[in-house]
């Protein structure tokens, strides 16, 4: 697939957030990130591996895609999962049940919703190209979690790398994008969360390994498309 850079955000500290798009015209869009937090370098490892192969397989169908890299990337420069405002990105987003209560400082929603210029920025995209589908990697336990109507892509991932299966993760998420996309934009968002590399693998590589042949052959079916027509 060919893509194109679009004009980047800017984060707090004034550094370029990266945007990605295909050439193509479409109603819905799927988006996949990485990086909201700026620690979870795993995903954005296993993201970046795939964004090179879907940029450089010609002999799958054009799709309608946006890839932002890294969100955080203030977190991702200081290897810490809040921004520079030491507030957690996931939950910052103007959901229903945003709160302003901080469980644990990680956890910190920020003075008031989307107050954060690397969520205005991601909002602004999700407006401007509506979606279809979100899959934003993230590193936690290995687990693919869904929110809205995607339980069927978790299914077919789930059997190439056997991580748990959850549309609640047992905790509650207030301000979070998986909460965000489906009550704004009816859209179902995956959160793909890789294993930590410090007590599961050997290498970044690894983690690409055990998830490569699942994430490329999903591009290959038409469960992603499916979403983008609805």
């Amino acid at each position: 697939m060919i893509f194109s850079e679009l004009e980047s955000g800017h984060s707090l500290e004034g550094h370029p957030i990266s945007i990605f798009k295909t050439d193509i015209k479409a109603d819905k869009h799927l988006f996949l990130l990485a990086g909201v937090h700026g620690d979870e370098v795993e995903g954005v490892y296993v993201l970046k591996e795939l964004f090179n192969w879907l940029k450089n397989e010609h002999s799958l169908k054009d799709m309608p895609i946006i890839v932002i890299p890294i969100l955080n990337v203030d977190g991702y420069r200081a290897q810490t999962r809040v921004n520079s405002h030491l507030v957690d990105l996931n939950r910052n987003l103007p959901t229903a049940d945003w709160t302003a209560e901080k469980t644990q400082p990680k956890y910190n929603p920020g003075p008031k919703p989307l107050s954060e210029p690397e969520n205005q920025f991601l909002v602004k995209m999700l407006d401007k190209y509506k979606p279809g589908m979100i899959i934003s990697f993230h590193t936690w336990k290995p687990i693919l979690n869904f929110n809205g109507n995607c339980k069927d892509i978790a299914e077919f991932l789930h059997g190439f790398n056997k991580y748990e299966m959850a549309g609640d993760i047992g905790y509650p998420t207030p301000g979070s994008l998986g909460t965000f996309g489906v009550e704004k934009y009816n859209c179902p968002v995956l959160t793909f969360e890789c294993p930590e590399l410090k007590t599961h693998k050997e290498s970044l590589k690894d983690i690409w390994t055990e998830n490569e042949e699942g994430l490329k052959k999903v591009f290959q079916t038409d469960l992603i498309w499916q979403k983008l027509q609805h």
